[in-house]
């Protein structure tokens, strides 16, 4: 394994340790949520009743989508009902007995209130009495009471419509938060009914985008919970506060009524100081008699002293509310952070798969090497045998990391219908080149360091890549066969929609030829003689093991029609006759051949004897 590989090996080792770690710690139970922030926030207008408990609880309860998270939202709903209940019957109670002063326009609007109720009044009023003289009246006196009660129930419909209007007025103005509470408690009662989510979970998607998806929306949901949660300790907390701060200006104000002094718990405080002996009141003595005057102030001393007692159970009862509230919402964040772990586990698990995955494209990789180094096959079939491998490798193990990230498709027909529609339009190129690598590396395909010619470009086969072929350019076959030094590159698509030449095919055997004018005035037929005689002994060994190569690379084993003896042809020319003898040879020893046919034709020519011929 090379050091590259192994350096990827031990990063991609190292990763899946850690998410193997992630997984172990997320499998283990959540701890319980922190209490949250129970800091009491900046002083605000305050509504004259807060119902923001169950309008969280209201939005937060169409989120649920499990049966538990279901459950949990209607003890959520449940807690923020009886906290609102709680709120409106302590607003009604403190507008009755701690009803703010009037504004102006406030007692503008309460005259006219008053005035047009004591018009109603008046004209109801009216209205009995004309009944009581109708029944005892008759003839045209009975038929003119009827006419005038008919005048007065539309004069008591005009006084009710004014009484009606200048309520409103009040309401909108300020001036009767009494009756605007009622108001929003008719609205409240009309709406009460919120339906908690209960449509089932959609079909849980497999692909790790999906699974990231999920993550984020129980993220949100946690955040959204655990805000609602922080809402509903720091209400506890200011209500707890206000509930302190009454239940000490009630206790002073015992203290100092000569009646209550004994349920002061300042006075009780004393009495333990002392001994037992209960101290002086510091108002009016008990023992001394009240006038009427201090006998009047004294009741309505009490009872503002008992509307502060019910207050203070209505702050306690709201308390519970919003302390159970709490207590429901971190119930309902546990359930949840328990799915969010549910989720990143199987994230981390699929994260874990594509890493092994990766480790074993690595692993076979190096175990493909590391076998094709034992083969003793030719270095062009192992080396298409390297490039098929890798290739395969490379494409499963992506079709593998792309199920996994986003999943299996659930209408595999129409996906892959749209992208081979849109594939085959805007990547035909490159698909007919892809198409066109598998033919090369078929059976009639080519290799590397083939002897080729492609759209009239020799040379030999330097690359072959999945979309690309690369030659190292030498001319054309009857050249010197040198390299030019140009590398010229195709689109493999030439093997589909076009054709190519490999001329190191079985034995890498080809036609050759040498051509030379012989002089006119001589008599040309013993010099031909002697020529082809030349040839056919240089030749005999190379076309004896050519044809017999071709037997055995052919499907027919009938070469009749096949010739290897060496071709002469006569051509006569200006000066002479033009002589051409083509004959077979290997590719790579062409060029020897020809130059020893050569030399042995100079020698004839020359006179001199001819050297006996090298097999080629």
């Amino acid at each position: 394994m090379k050091g590259s590989q192994k350096i990827a090996a031990l990063v991609l080792l190292a990763a899946a340790g850690a998410a193997g770690y992630g997984i172990f710690r997320l499998g283990r139970p959540a701890s319980a949520n922190s209490t949250g922030n129970t800091k009491k926030s900046t002083a605000q207008t305050a509504p004259l009743v807060d119902q923001s408990p169950l309008q969280a609880a209201q939005q937060l309860a169409q989120l649920a989508d499990t049966p538990d998270e279901q459950a949990v939202a209607k003890d959520a709903l449940a807690e923020a009902n009886r906290e609102v209940d709680a709120a409106f019957a302590q607003a009604l109670w403190q507008a009755k007995y701690y009803a703010p002063p009037l504004s102006a326009e406030a007692k503008q609007i309460q005259a006219r209130l008053q005035q047009a109720q004591k018009s109603l009044e008046t004209d109801q009023q009216r209205v009995k009495n004309l009944t009581a003289a109708e029944a005892k009246a008759s003839g045209t006196r009975k038929d003119a009471i009827d006419d005038e009660i008919a005048l007065v129930n539309s004069q008591v419909e005009l006084d009710q419509d004014e009484v009606n209007d200048a309520q409103q007025d009040l309401i909108r103005a300020g001036g009767d938060p009494h009756g605007r509470i009622q108001q929003m408690q008719q609205e409240r009662q009309e709406t009460r009914a919120v339906s908690v989510g209960t449509a089932a979970p959609a079909i849980e998607e497999r692909g790790l985008i999906n699974r990231f998806q999920q993550w984020s929306a129980l993220r949100t949901k946690t955040l959204l919970l655990t805000k609602a949660k922080s809402d509903a300790l720091t209400a506890a907390a200011v209500l707890s506060e206000q509930h302190d701060d009454l239940e000490a200006e009630t206790d002073a104000e015992k203290y100092n009524s000569p009646v209550l002094a004994s349920h002061s718990s300042l006075a009780q405080t004393q009495d333990a100081a002392s001994g037992g002996q209960p101290p002086a009141s510091p108002g009016t003595p008990a023992s001394s008699t009240l006038n009427p005057q201090e006998a009047a102030a004294l009741i309505a001393q009490t009872k503002r002293i008992a509307a502060n007692q019910q207050n203070l159970a209505s702050f306690d009862k709201r308390i519970d509310a919003q302390k159970d509230l709490a207590d429901t919402y971190t119930q309902w964040i546990s359930l949840v952070e328990a799915r969010q772990n549910n989720v990143s586990r199987r994230i981390l698990f699929r994260l874990l798969i594509i890493l092994v995955i990766a480790l074993l494209g690595l692993f076979f990789n190096t175990w493909l090497e590391s076998v094709l180094e034992k083969l003793h096959l030719d270095r062009r079939q192992i080396q298409t045998l390297r490039a098929i491998g890798r290739v395969s490798l490379q494409v499963v193990s992506v079709l593998f990391v792309l199920l996994i990230i986003f999943g299996p498709p659930s209408q595999l027909g129409t996906v892959l219908g749209l992208a081979g529609a849109g594939l085959t339009v805007a990547l035909k190129d490159f698909i007919v080149s892809f198409i066109g690598w598998f033919v090369l590396m078929g059976k009639n395909g080519i290799r590397l360091g083939d002897w080729v010619e492609i759209n009239g470009v020799t040379g030999e086969v330097v690359e072959i890549g999945l979309f690309h072929t690369v030659l190292l350019e030498t001319g054309n076959w009857t050249d010197s066969g040198h390299p030019t030094g140009r590398r010229v590159t195709f689109t493999n698509s030439f093997a589909t929609a076009g054709h190519y030449f490999n001329f190191s095919t079985s034995g890498q055997w080809l036609w050759d030829e040498v051509q030379l004018i012989l002089p006119s005035g001589e008599d040309p037929y013993p010099l031909i003689d002697a020529i082809q005689k030349t040839v056919e002994q240089a030749t005999e060994s190379t076309a004896a093991k050519a044809q017999e190569e071709w037997k055995r690379s052919v499907r027919s084993r009938d070469m009749g029609t096949i010739s290897v003896a060496p071709a002469l042809s006569l051509k006569p020319v200006p000066g002479g006759i033009e002589v051409t003898v083509r004959y077979i040879t290997r590719a790579n020893e062409r060029h020897i051949l020809r130059a020893q046919i050569y030399q042995e034709i100079v020698n004839i020519l020359g006179g001199r004897p001819m050297a006996p011929p090298t097999a080629a």
